[in-house]
């Protein structure tokens, strides 16, 4: 075998493990366990038998100021845990990379932006961040009670970064969870996500 066709070979199949790995729609979600703000370690198996959505979180990204700043994320964060739905901020920054957080930090954005997650998971080595395959902040997952992912992607079809554009927005993750709890399959189960790309450990 040339040794160009030994490096096609190996190409085709790094994507395809690379395809294999990455969280598909309709399969369960990977289980994980990540330190919280408060210091606790949180298991996505800790929430079976509830909704749950992981919504990737950089506080400097114009995207993710855009939903903060409006108002619009703790909006949301504040209507589903209401209705038992699990909300995991979670922040994949790397240390000395924008967007990184240490707890306290990120205690006080929550406290100071009366954000309403059900924990803000402290992943600064990227191990959550790599295991989803999140790409950018915001994005964001959201899996079923039996921990199946049925939707993940943009929060909304609004990528612009002007709190203005959220007028009339279509809420992905909103649709997503109203569909599912009416017992009906998501009609948009993956769209691409936009916003700012997750600056992960070098």
């Amino acid at each position: 075998m040339t040794l160009r066709r030994q490096l096609l070979r190996a190409a085709i199949m790094i994507t395809f493990l690379a395809t294999a790995a990455a969280v598909q729609i309709g399969e369960p979600a990977p289980n994980f366990g990540i330190v919280d703000s408060n210091g606790k370690t949180q298991h996505l198996s800790d929430y079976k038998g509830k909704y749950v959505v992981l919504e990737w979180h950089s506080e400097g990204c114009a995207a993710v100021r855009k939903q903060y700043d409006s108002g619009n994320m703790q909006r949301l964060q504040k209507e589903w845990t209401g209705k038992g739905v699990a909300w995991l901020t979670v922040i994949s920054s790397g240390p000395g990379t924008p967007g990184f957080m240490t707890p306290s930090q990120e205690n006080a954005f929550i406290a100071k932006s009366n954000a309403f997650p059900t924990a803000a998971l402290m992943d600064s080595g990227g191990v959550l961040g790599h295991l989803y395959d999140a790409a950018t902040t915001p994005h964001m997952f959201v899996i079923d009670p039996q921990g199946t992912l049925i939707y993940q992607g943009a929060i909304d079809d609004r990528p612009k970064p002007e709190q203005t554009d959220l007028t009339g927005a279509k809420n992905y993750v909103s649709e997503a969870l109203e569909e599912a709890l009416a017992g009906k399959p998501v009609t948009i189960p993956w769209t691409k996500p936009y916003g700012c790309s997750v600056n992960y450990k070098k």
